[in-house]
């Protein structure tokens, strides 16, 4: 199994969250991938559901179920690339997601978001199937992450954003996100979400950087 680049375990971290002030040691090198999405079936196959749909393709390929509850939370755990991962799926609808991820970072004492957090997002100003990857970056009006990043107090974490931008202009962009995917559109949907798949595994195998020389481009 390849050695995990994500990562590196700090010294110490005091955090002053919403819950409470305390303090995190370090030693605890669990990983959170989190995938951003919207609970409930009619939301399935929603273009602002990329980020559940992937963490499912991830727990199909290692063999698991993403269905242990925790903070508000749907989470399982797989080895990938050589790294210890909880895969997450929020369940508290997309503007409230930062509840569930500083809760898990709490109960688990996982110190310093930037060396033990990816979040994947669906983007609406990049074309449609495009993938980049940041190692920081503002919310860029994406709602899920406006609520980890006022949640968690940093936006230094790993983001996996995926394109959703329509080929004309649309009047509603809250509609538009909220809508499915036609059954037309699914098989290059999966296309899209294999090649994201890749990406997370070569942020974990080959580190930030590289992973942004190879993914940061047109589909």
């Amino acid at each position: 199994m390849a050695n995990c680049r994500w990562g590196k375990p700090p010294l110490k971290i005091n955090w002053n969250l919403a819950i409470g002030k305390r303090e995190l040691a370090s030693g605890n090198l669990m990983r959170l991938i989190v995938g951003l999405g919207n609970p409930g079936p009619e939301y399935e196959w929603s273009r602002h559901n990329l980020g559940f749909m992937l963490i499912d393709k991830l727990a199909r390929e290692a063999g698991i179920d993403v269905s242990r509850r925790e903070c508000r939370a749907l989470v399982g755990r797989i080895a990938l690339e050589g790294c210890e991962v909880k895969v997450v799926k929020p369940q508290t609808f997309m503007n409230l997601s930062g509840e569930a991820i500083i809760c898990l970072f709490a109960k688990h004492k996982i110190a310093a978001p930037d060396d033990n957090l990816i979040v994947i997002a669906d983007d609406l100003a990049l074309p449609f199937g495009t993938i980049r990857i940041r190692a920081r970056g503002s919310a860029g009006g994406h709602n899920g992450l406006k609520s980890i990043i006022a949640a968690i107090g940093t936006n230094e974490f790993v983001r996996l954003r995926i394109g959703i931008q329509p080929e004309h202009p649309i009047i509603d962009s809250r509609r538009f996100v909220l809508d499915s995917f036609s059954p037309a559109a699914r098989p290059e949907v999966e296309k899209i979400l294999g090649r994201s798949a890749d990406a997370l595994r070569s942020i974990l195998r080959d580190g930030v950087l590289k992973a942004m020389t190879i993914y940061n481009s047109d589909k």
